[in-house]
């Protein structure tokens, strides 16, 4: 779930450092691993995604933590922090509304193309999906248009409806006493966090190479956000 970020890739090549070149374009004279980098990602969307990753795992460890009923007994980053699991959690919960909006209102340039991209509808998407379990493997996924390839797009949704679900229930049981109202919010929590913890750990597996079709994909979002111009052109063949 992150917002667009560069207006053009830029590719680095042997000899022609900082030379800018359309996104997923071939170089002169490169082959192989030599061929170039494109960058994906800027620096704030890598510090915000990173933010969004630090706070968010710390919400999914209390929070199961304390579902597994062990409030009474305090978990390692509750000893680290000198402080109830409980509270952990609640203080991230807070700190995740703050990284939200600071996301959405300091880049709301990049929050509307974020949105704009995820909510685009191409005629090749359906194909993209029947192509995508050979192409995990393979590497050979059917083309698509815009930032984000058709997968990406249905899990940003899963993601934002999960964040907002989690941030609105988290929000009202810690503002609620009791109430009819406040165990709905507690169902509603408690079903966000499910929804989102395997969103996650789908993305997780995504980014990890296992899937073939996907490794060095991680580089988009680590370090200087550069991946290998062939990954790019494979996952991201039309960049605009």
């Amino acid at each position: 779930m992150t917002p667009r970020t560069t207006a053009a890739a830029t590719t680095t090549e042997p000899g022609t450092a900082g030379t800018a070149v359309e996104p997923g374009a071939t170089g002169r004279g490169t082959t192989g691993d030599a061929e170039g980098t494109v960058v994906r990602n800027n620096a704030a969307t890598r510090w915000f995604h990173a933010a969004t990753f630090a706070v968010t795992a710390v919400l999914l460890a209390t929070g199961w933590w304390l579902r597994a009923g062990h409030e009474g007994r305090p978990s390692l980053l509750a000893r680290l922090l000198d402080a109830p699991d409980t509270e952990v959690h609640r203080r991230a919960g807070w700190l995740l509304v703050a990284v939200l909006a600071a996301g959405v209102t300091l880049g709301a340039r990049a929050a509307w193309t974020f949105a704009r991209e995820t909510l685009r509808a191409d005629r090749g998407d359906a194909r993209w999906f029947l192509r995508w379990p050979a192409g995990a493997l393979t590497g050979r996924f059917a083309r698509h248009e815009g930032h984000f390839d058709p997968g990406q797009r249905l899990a940003n949704v899963a993601f934002v409806g999960a964040f907002a679900a989690v941030v609105v229930s988290g929000v009202a049981l810690t503002t609620l006493s009791g109430g009819a109202t406040f165990a709905t919010m507690v169902r509603v929590h408690r079903g966000a966090t499910y929804v989102l913890t395997a969103v996650v750990v789908g993305h997780l597996v995504v980014v990890s190479g296992v899937l073939p079709g996907y490794r060095g994909v991680w580089r988009a979002m680590l370090g200087r956000g550069r991946v290998r111009a062939r990954t790019a052109r494979r996952l991201w063949p039309r960049d605009r």
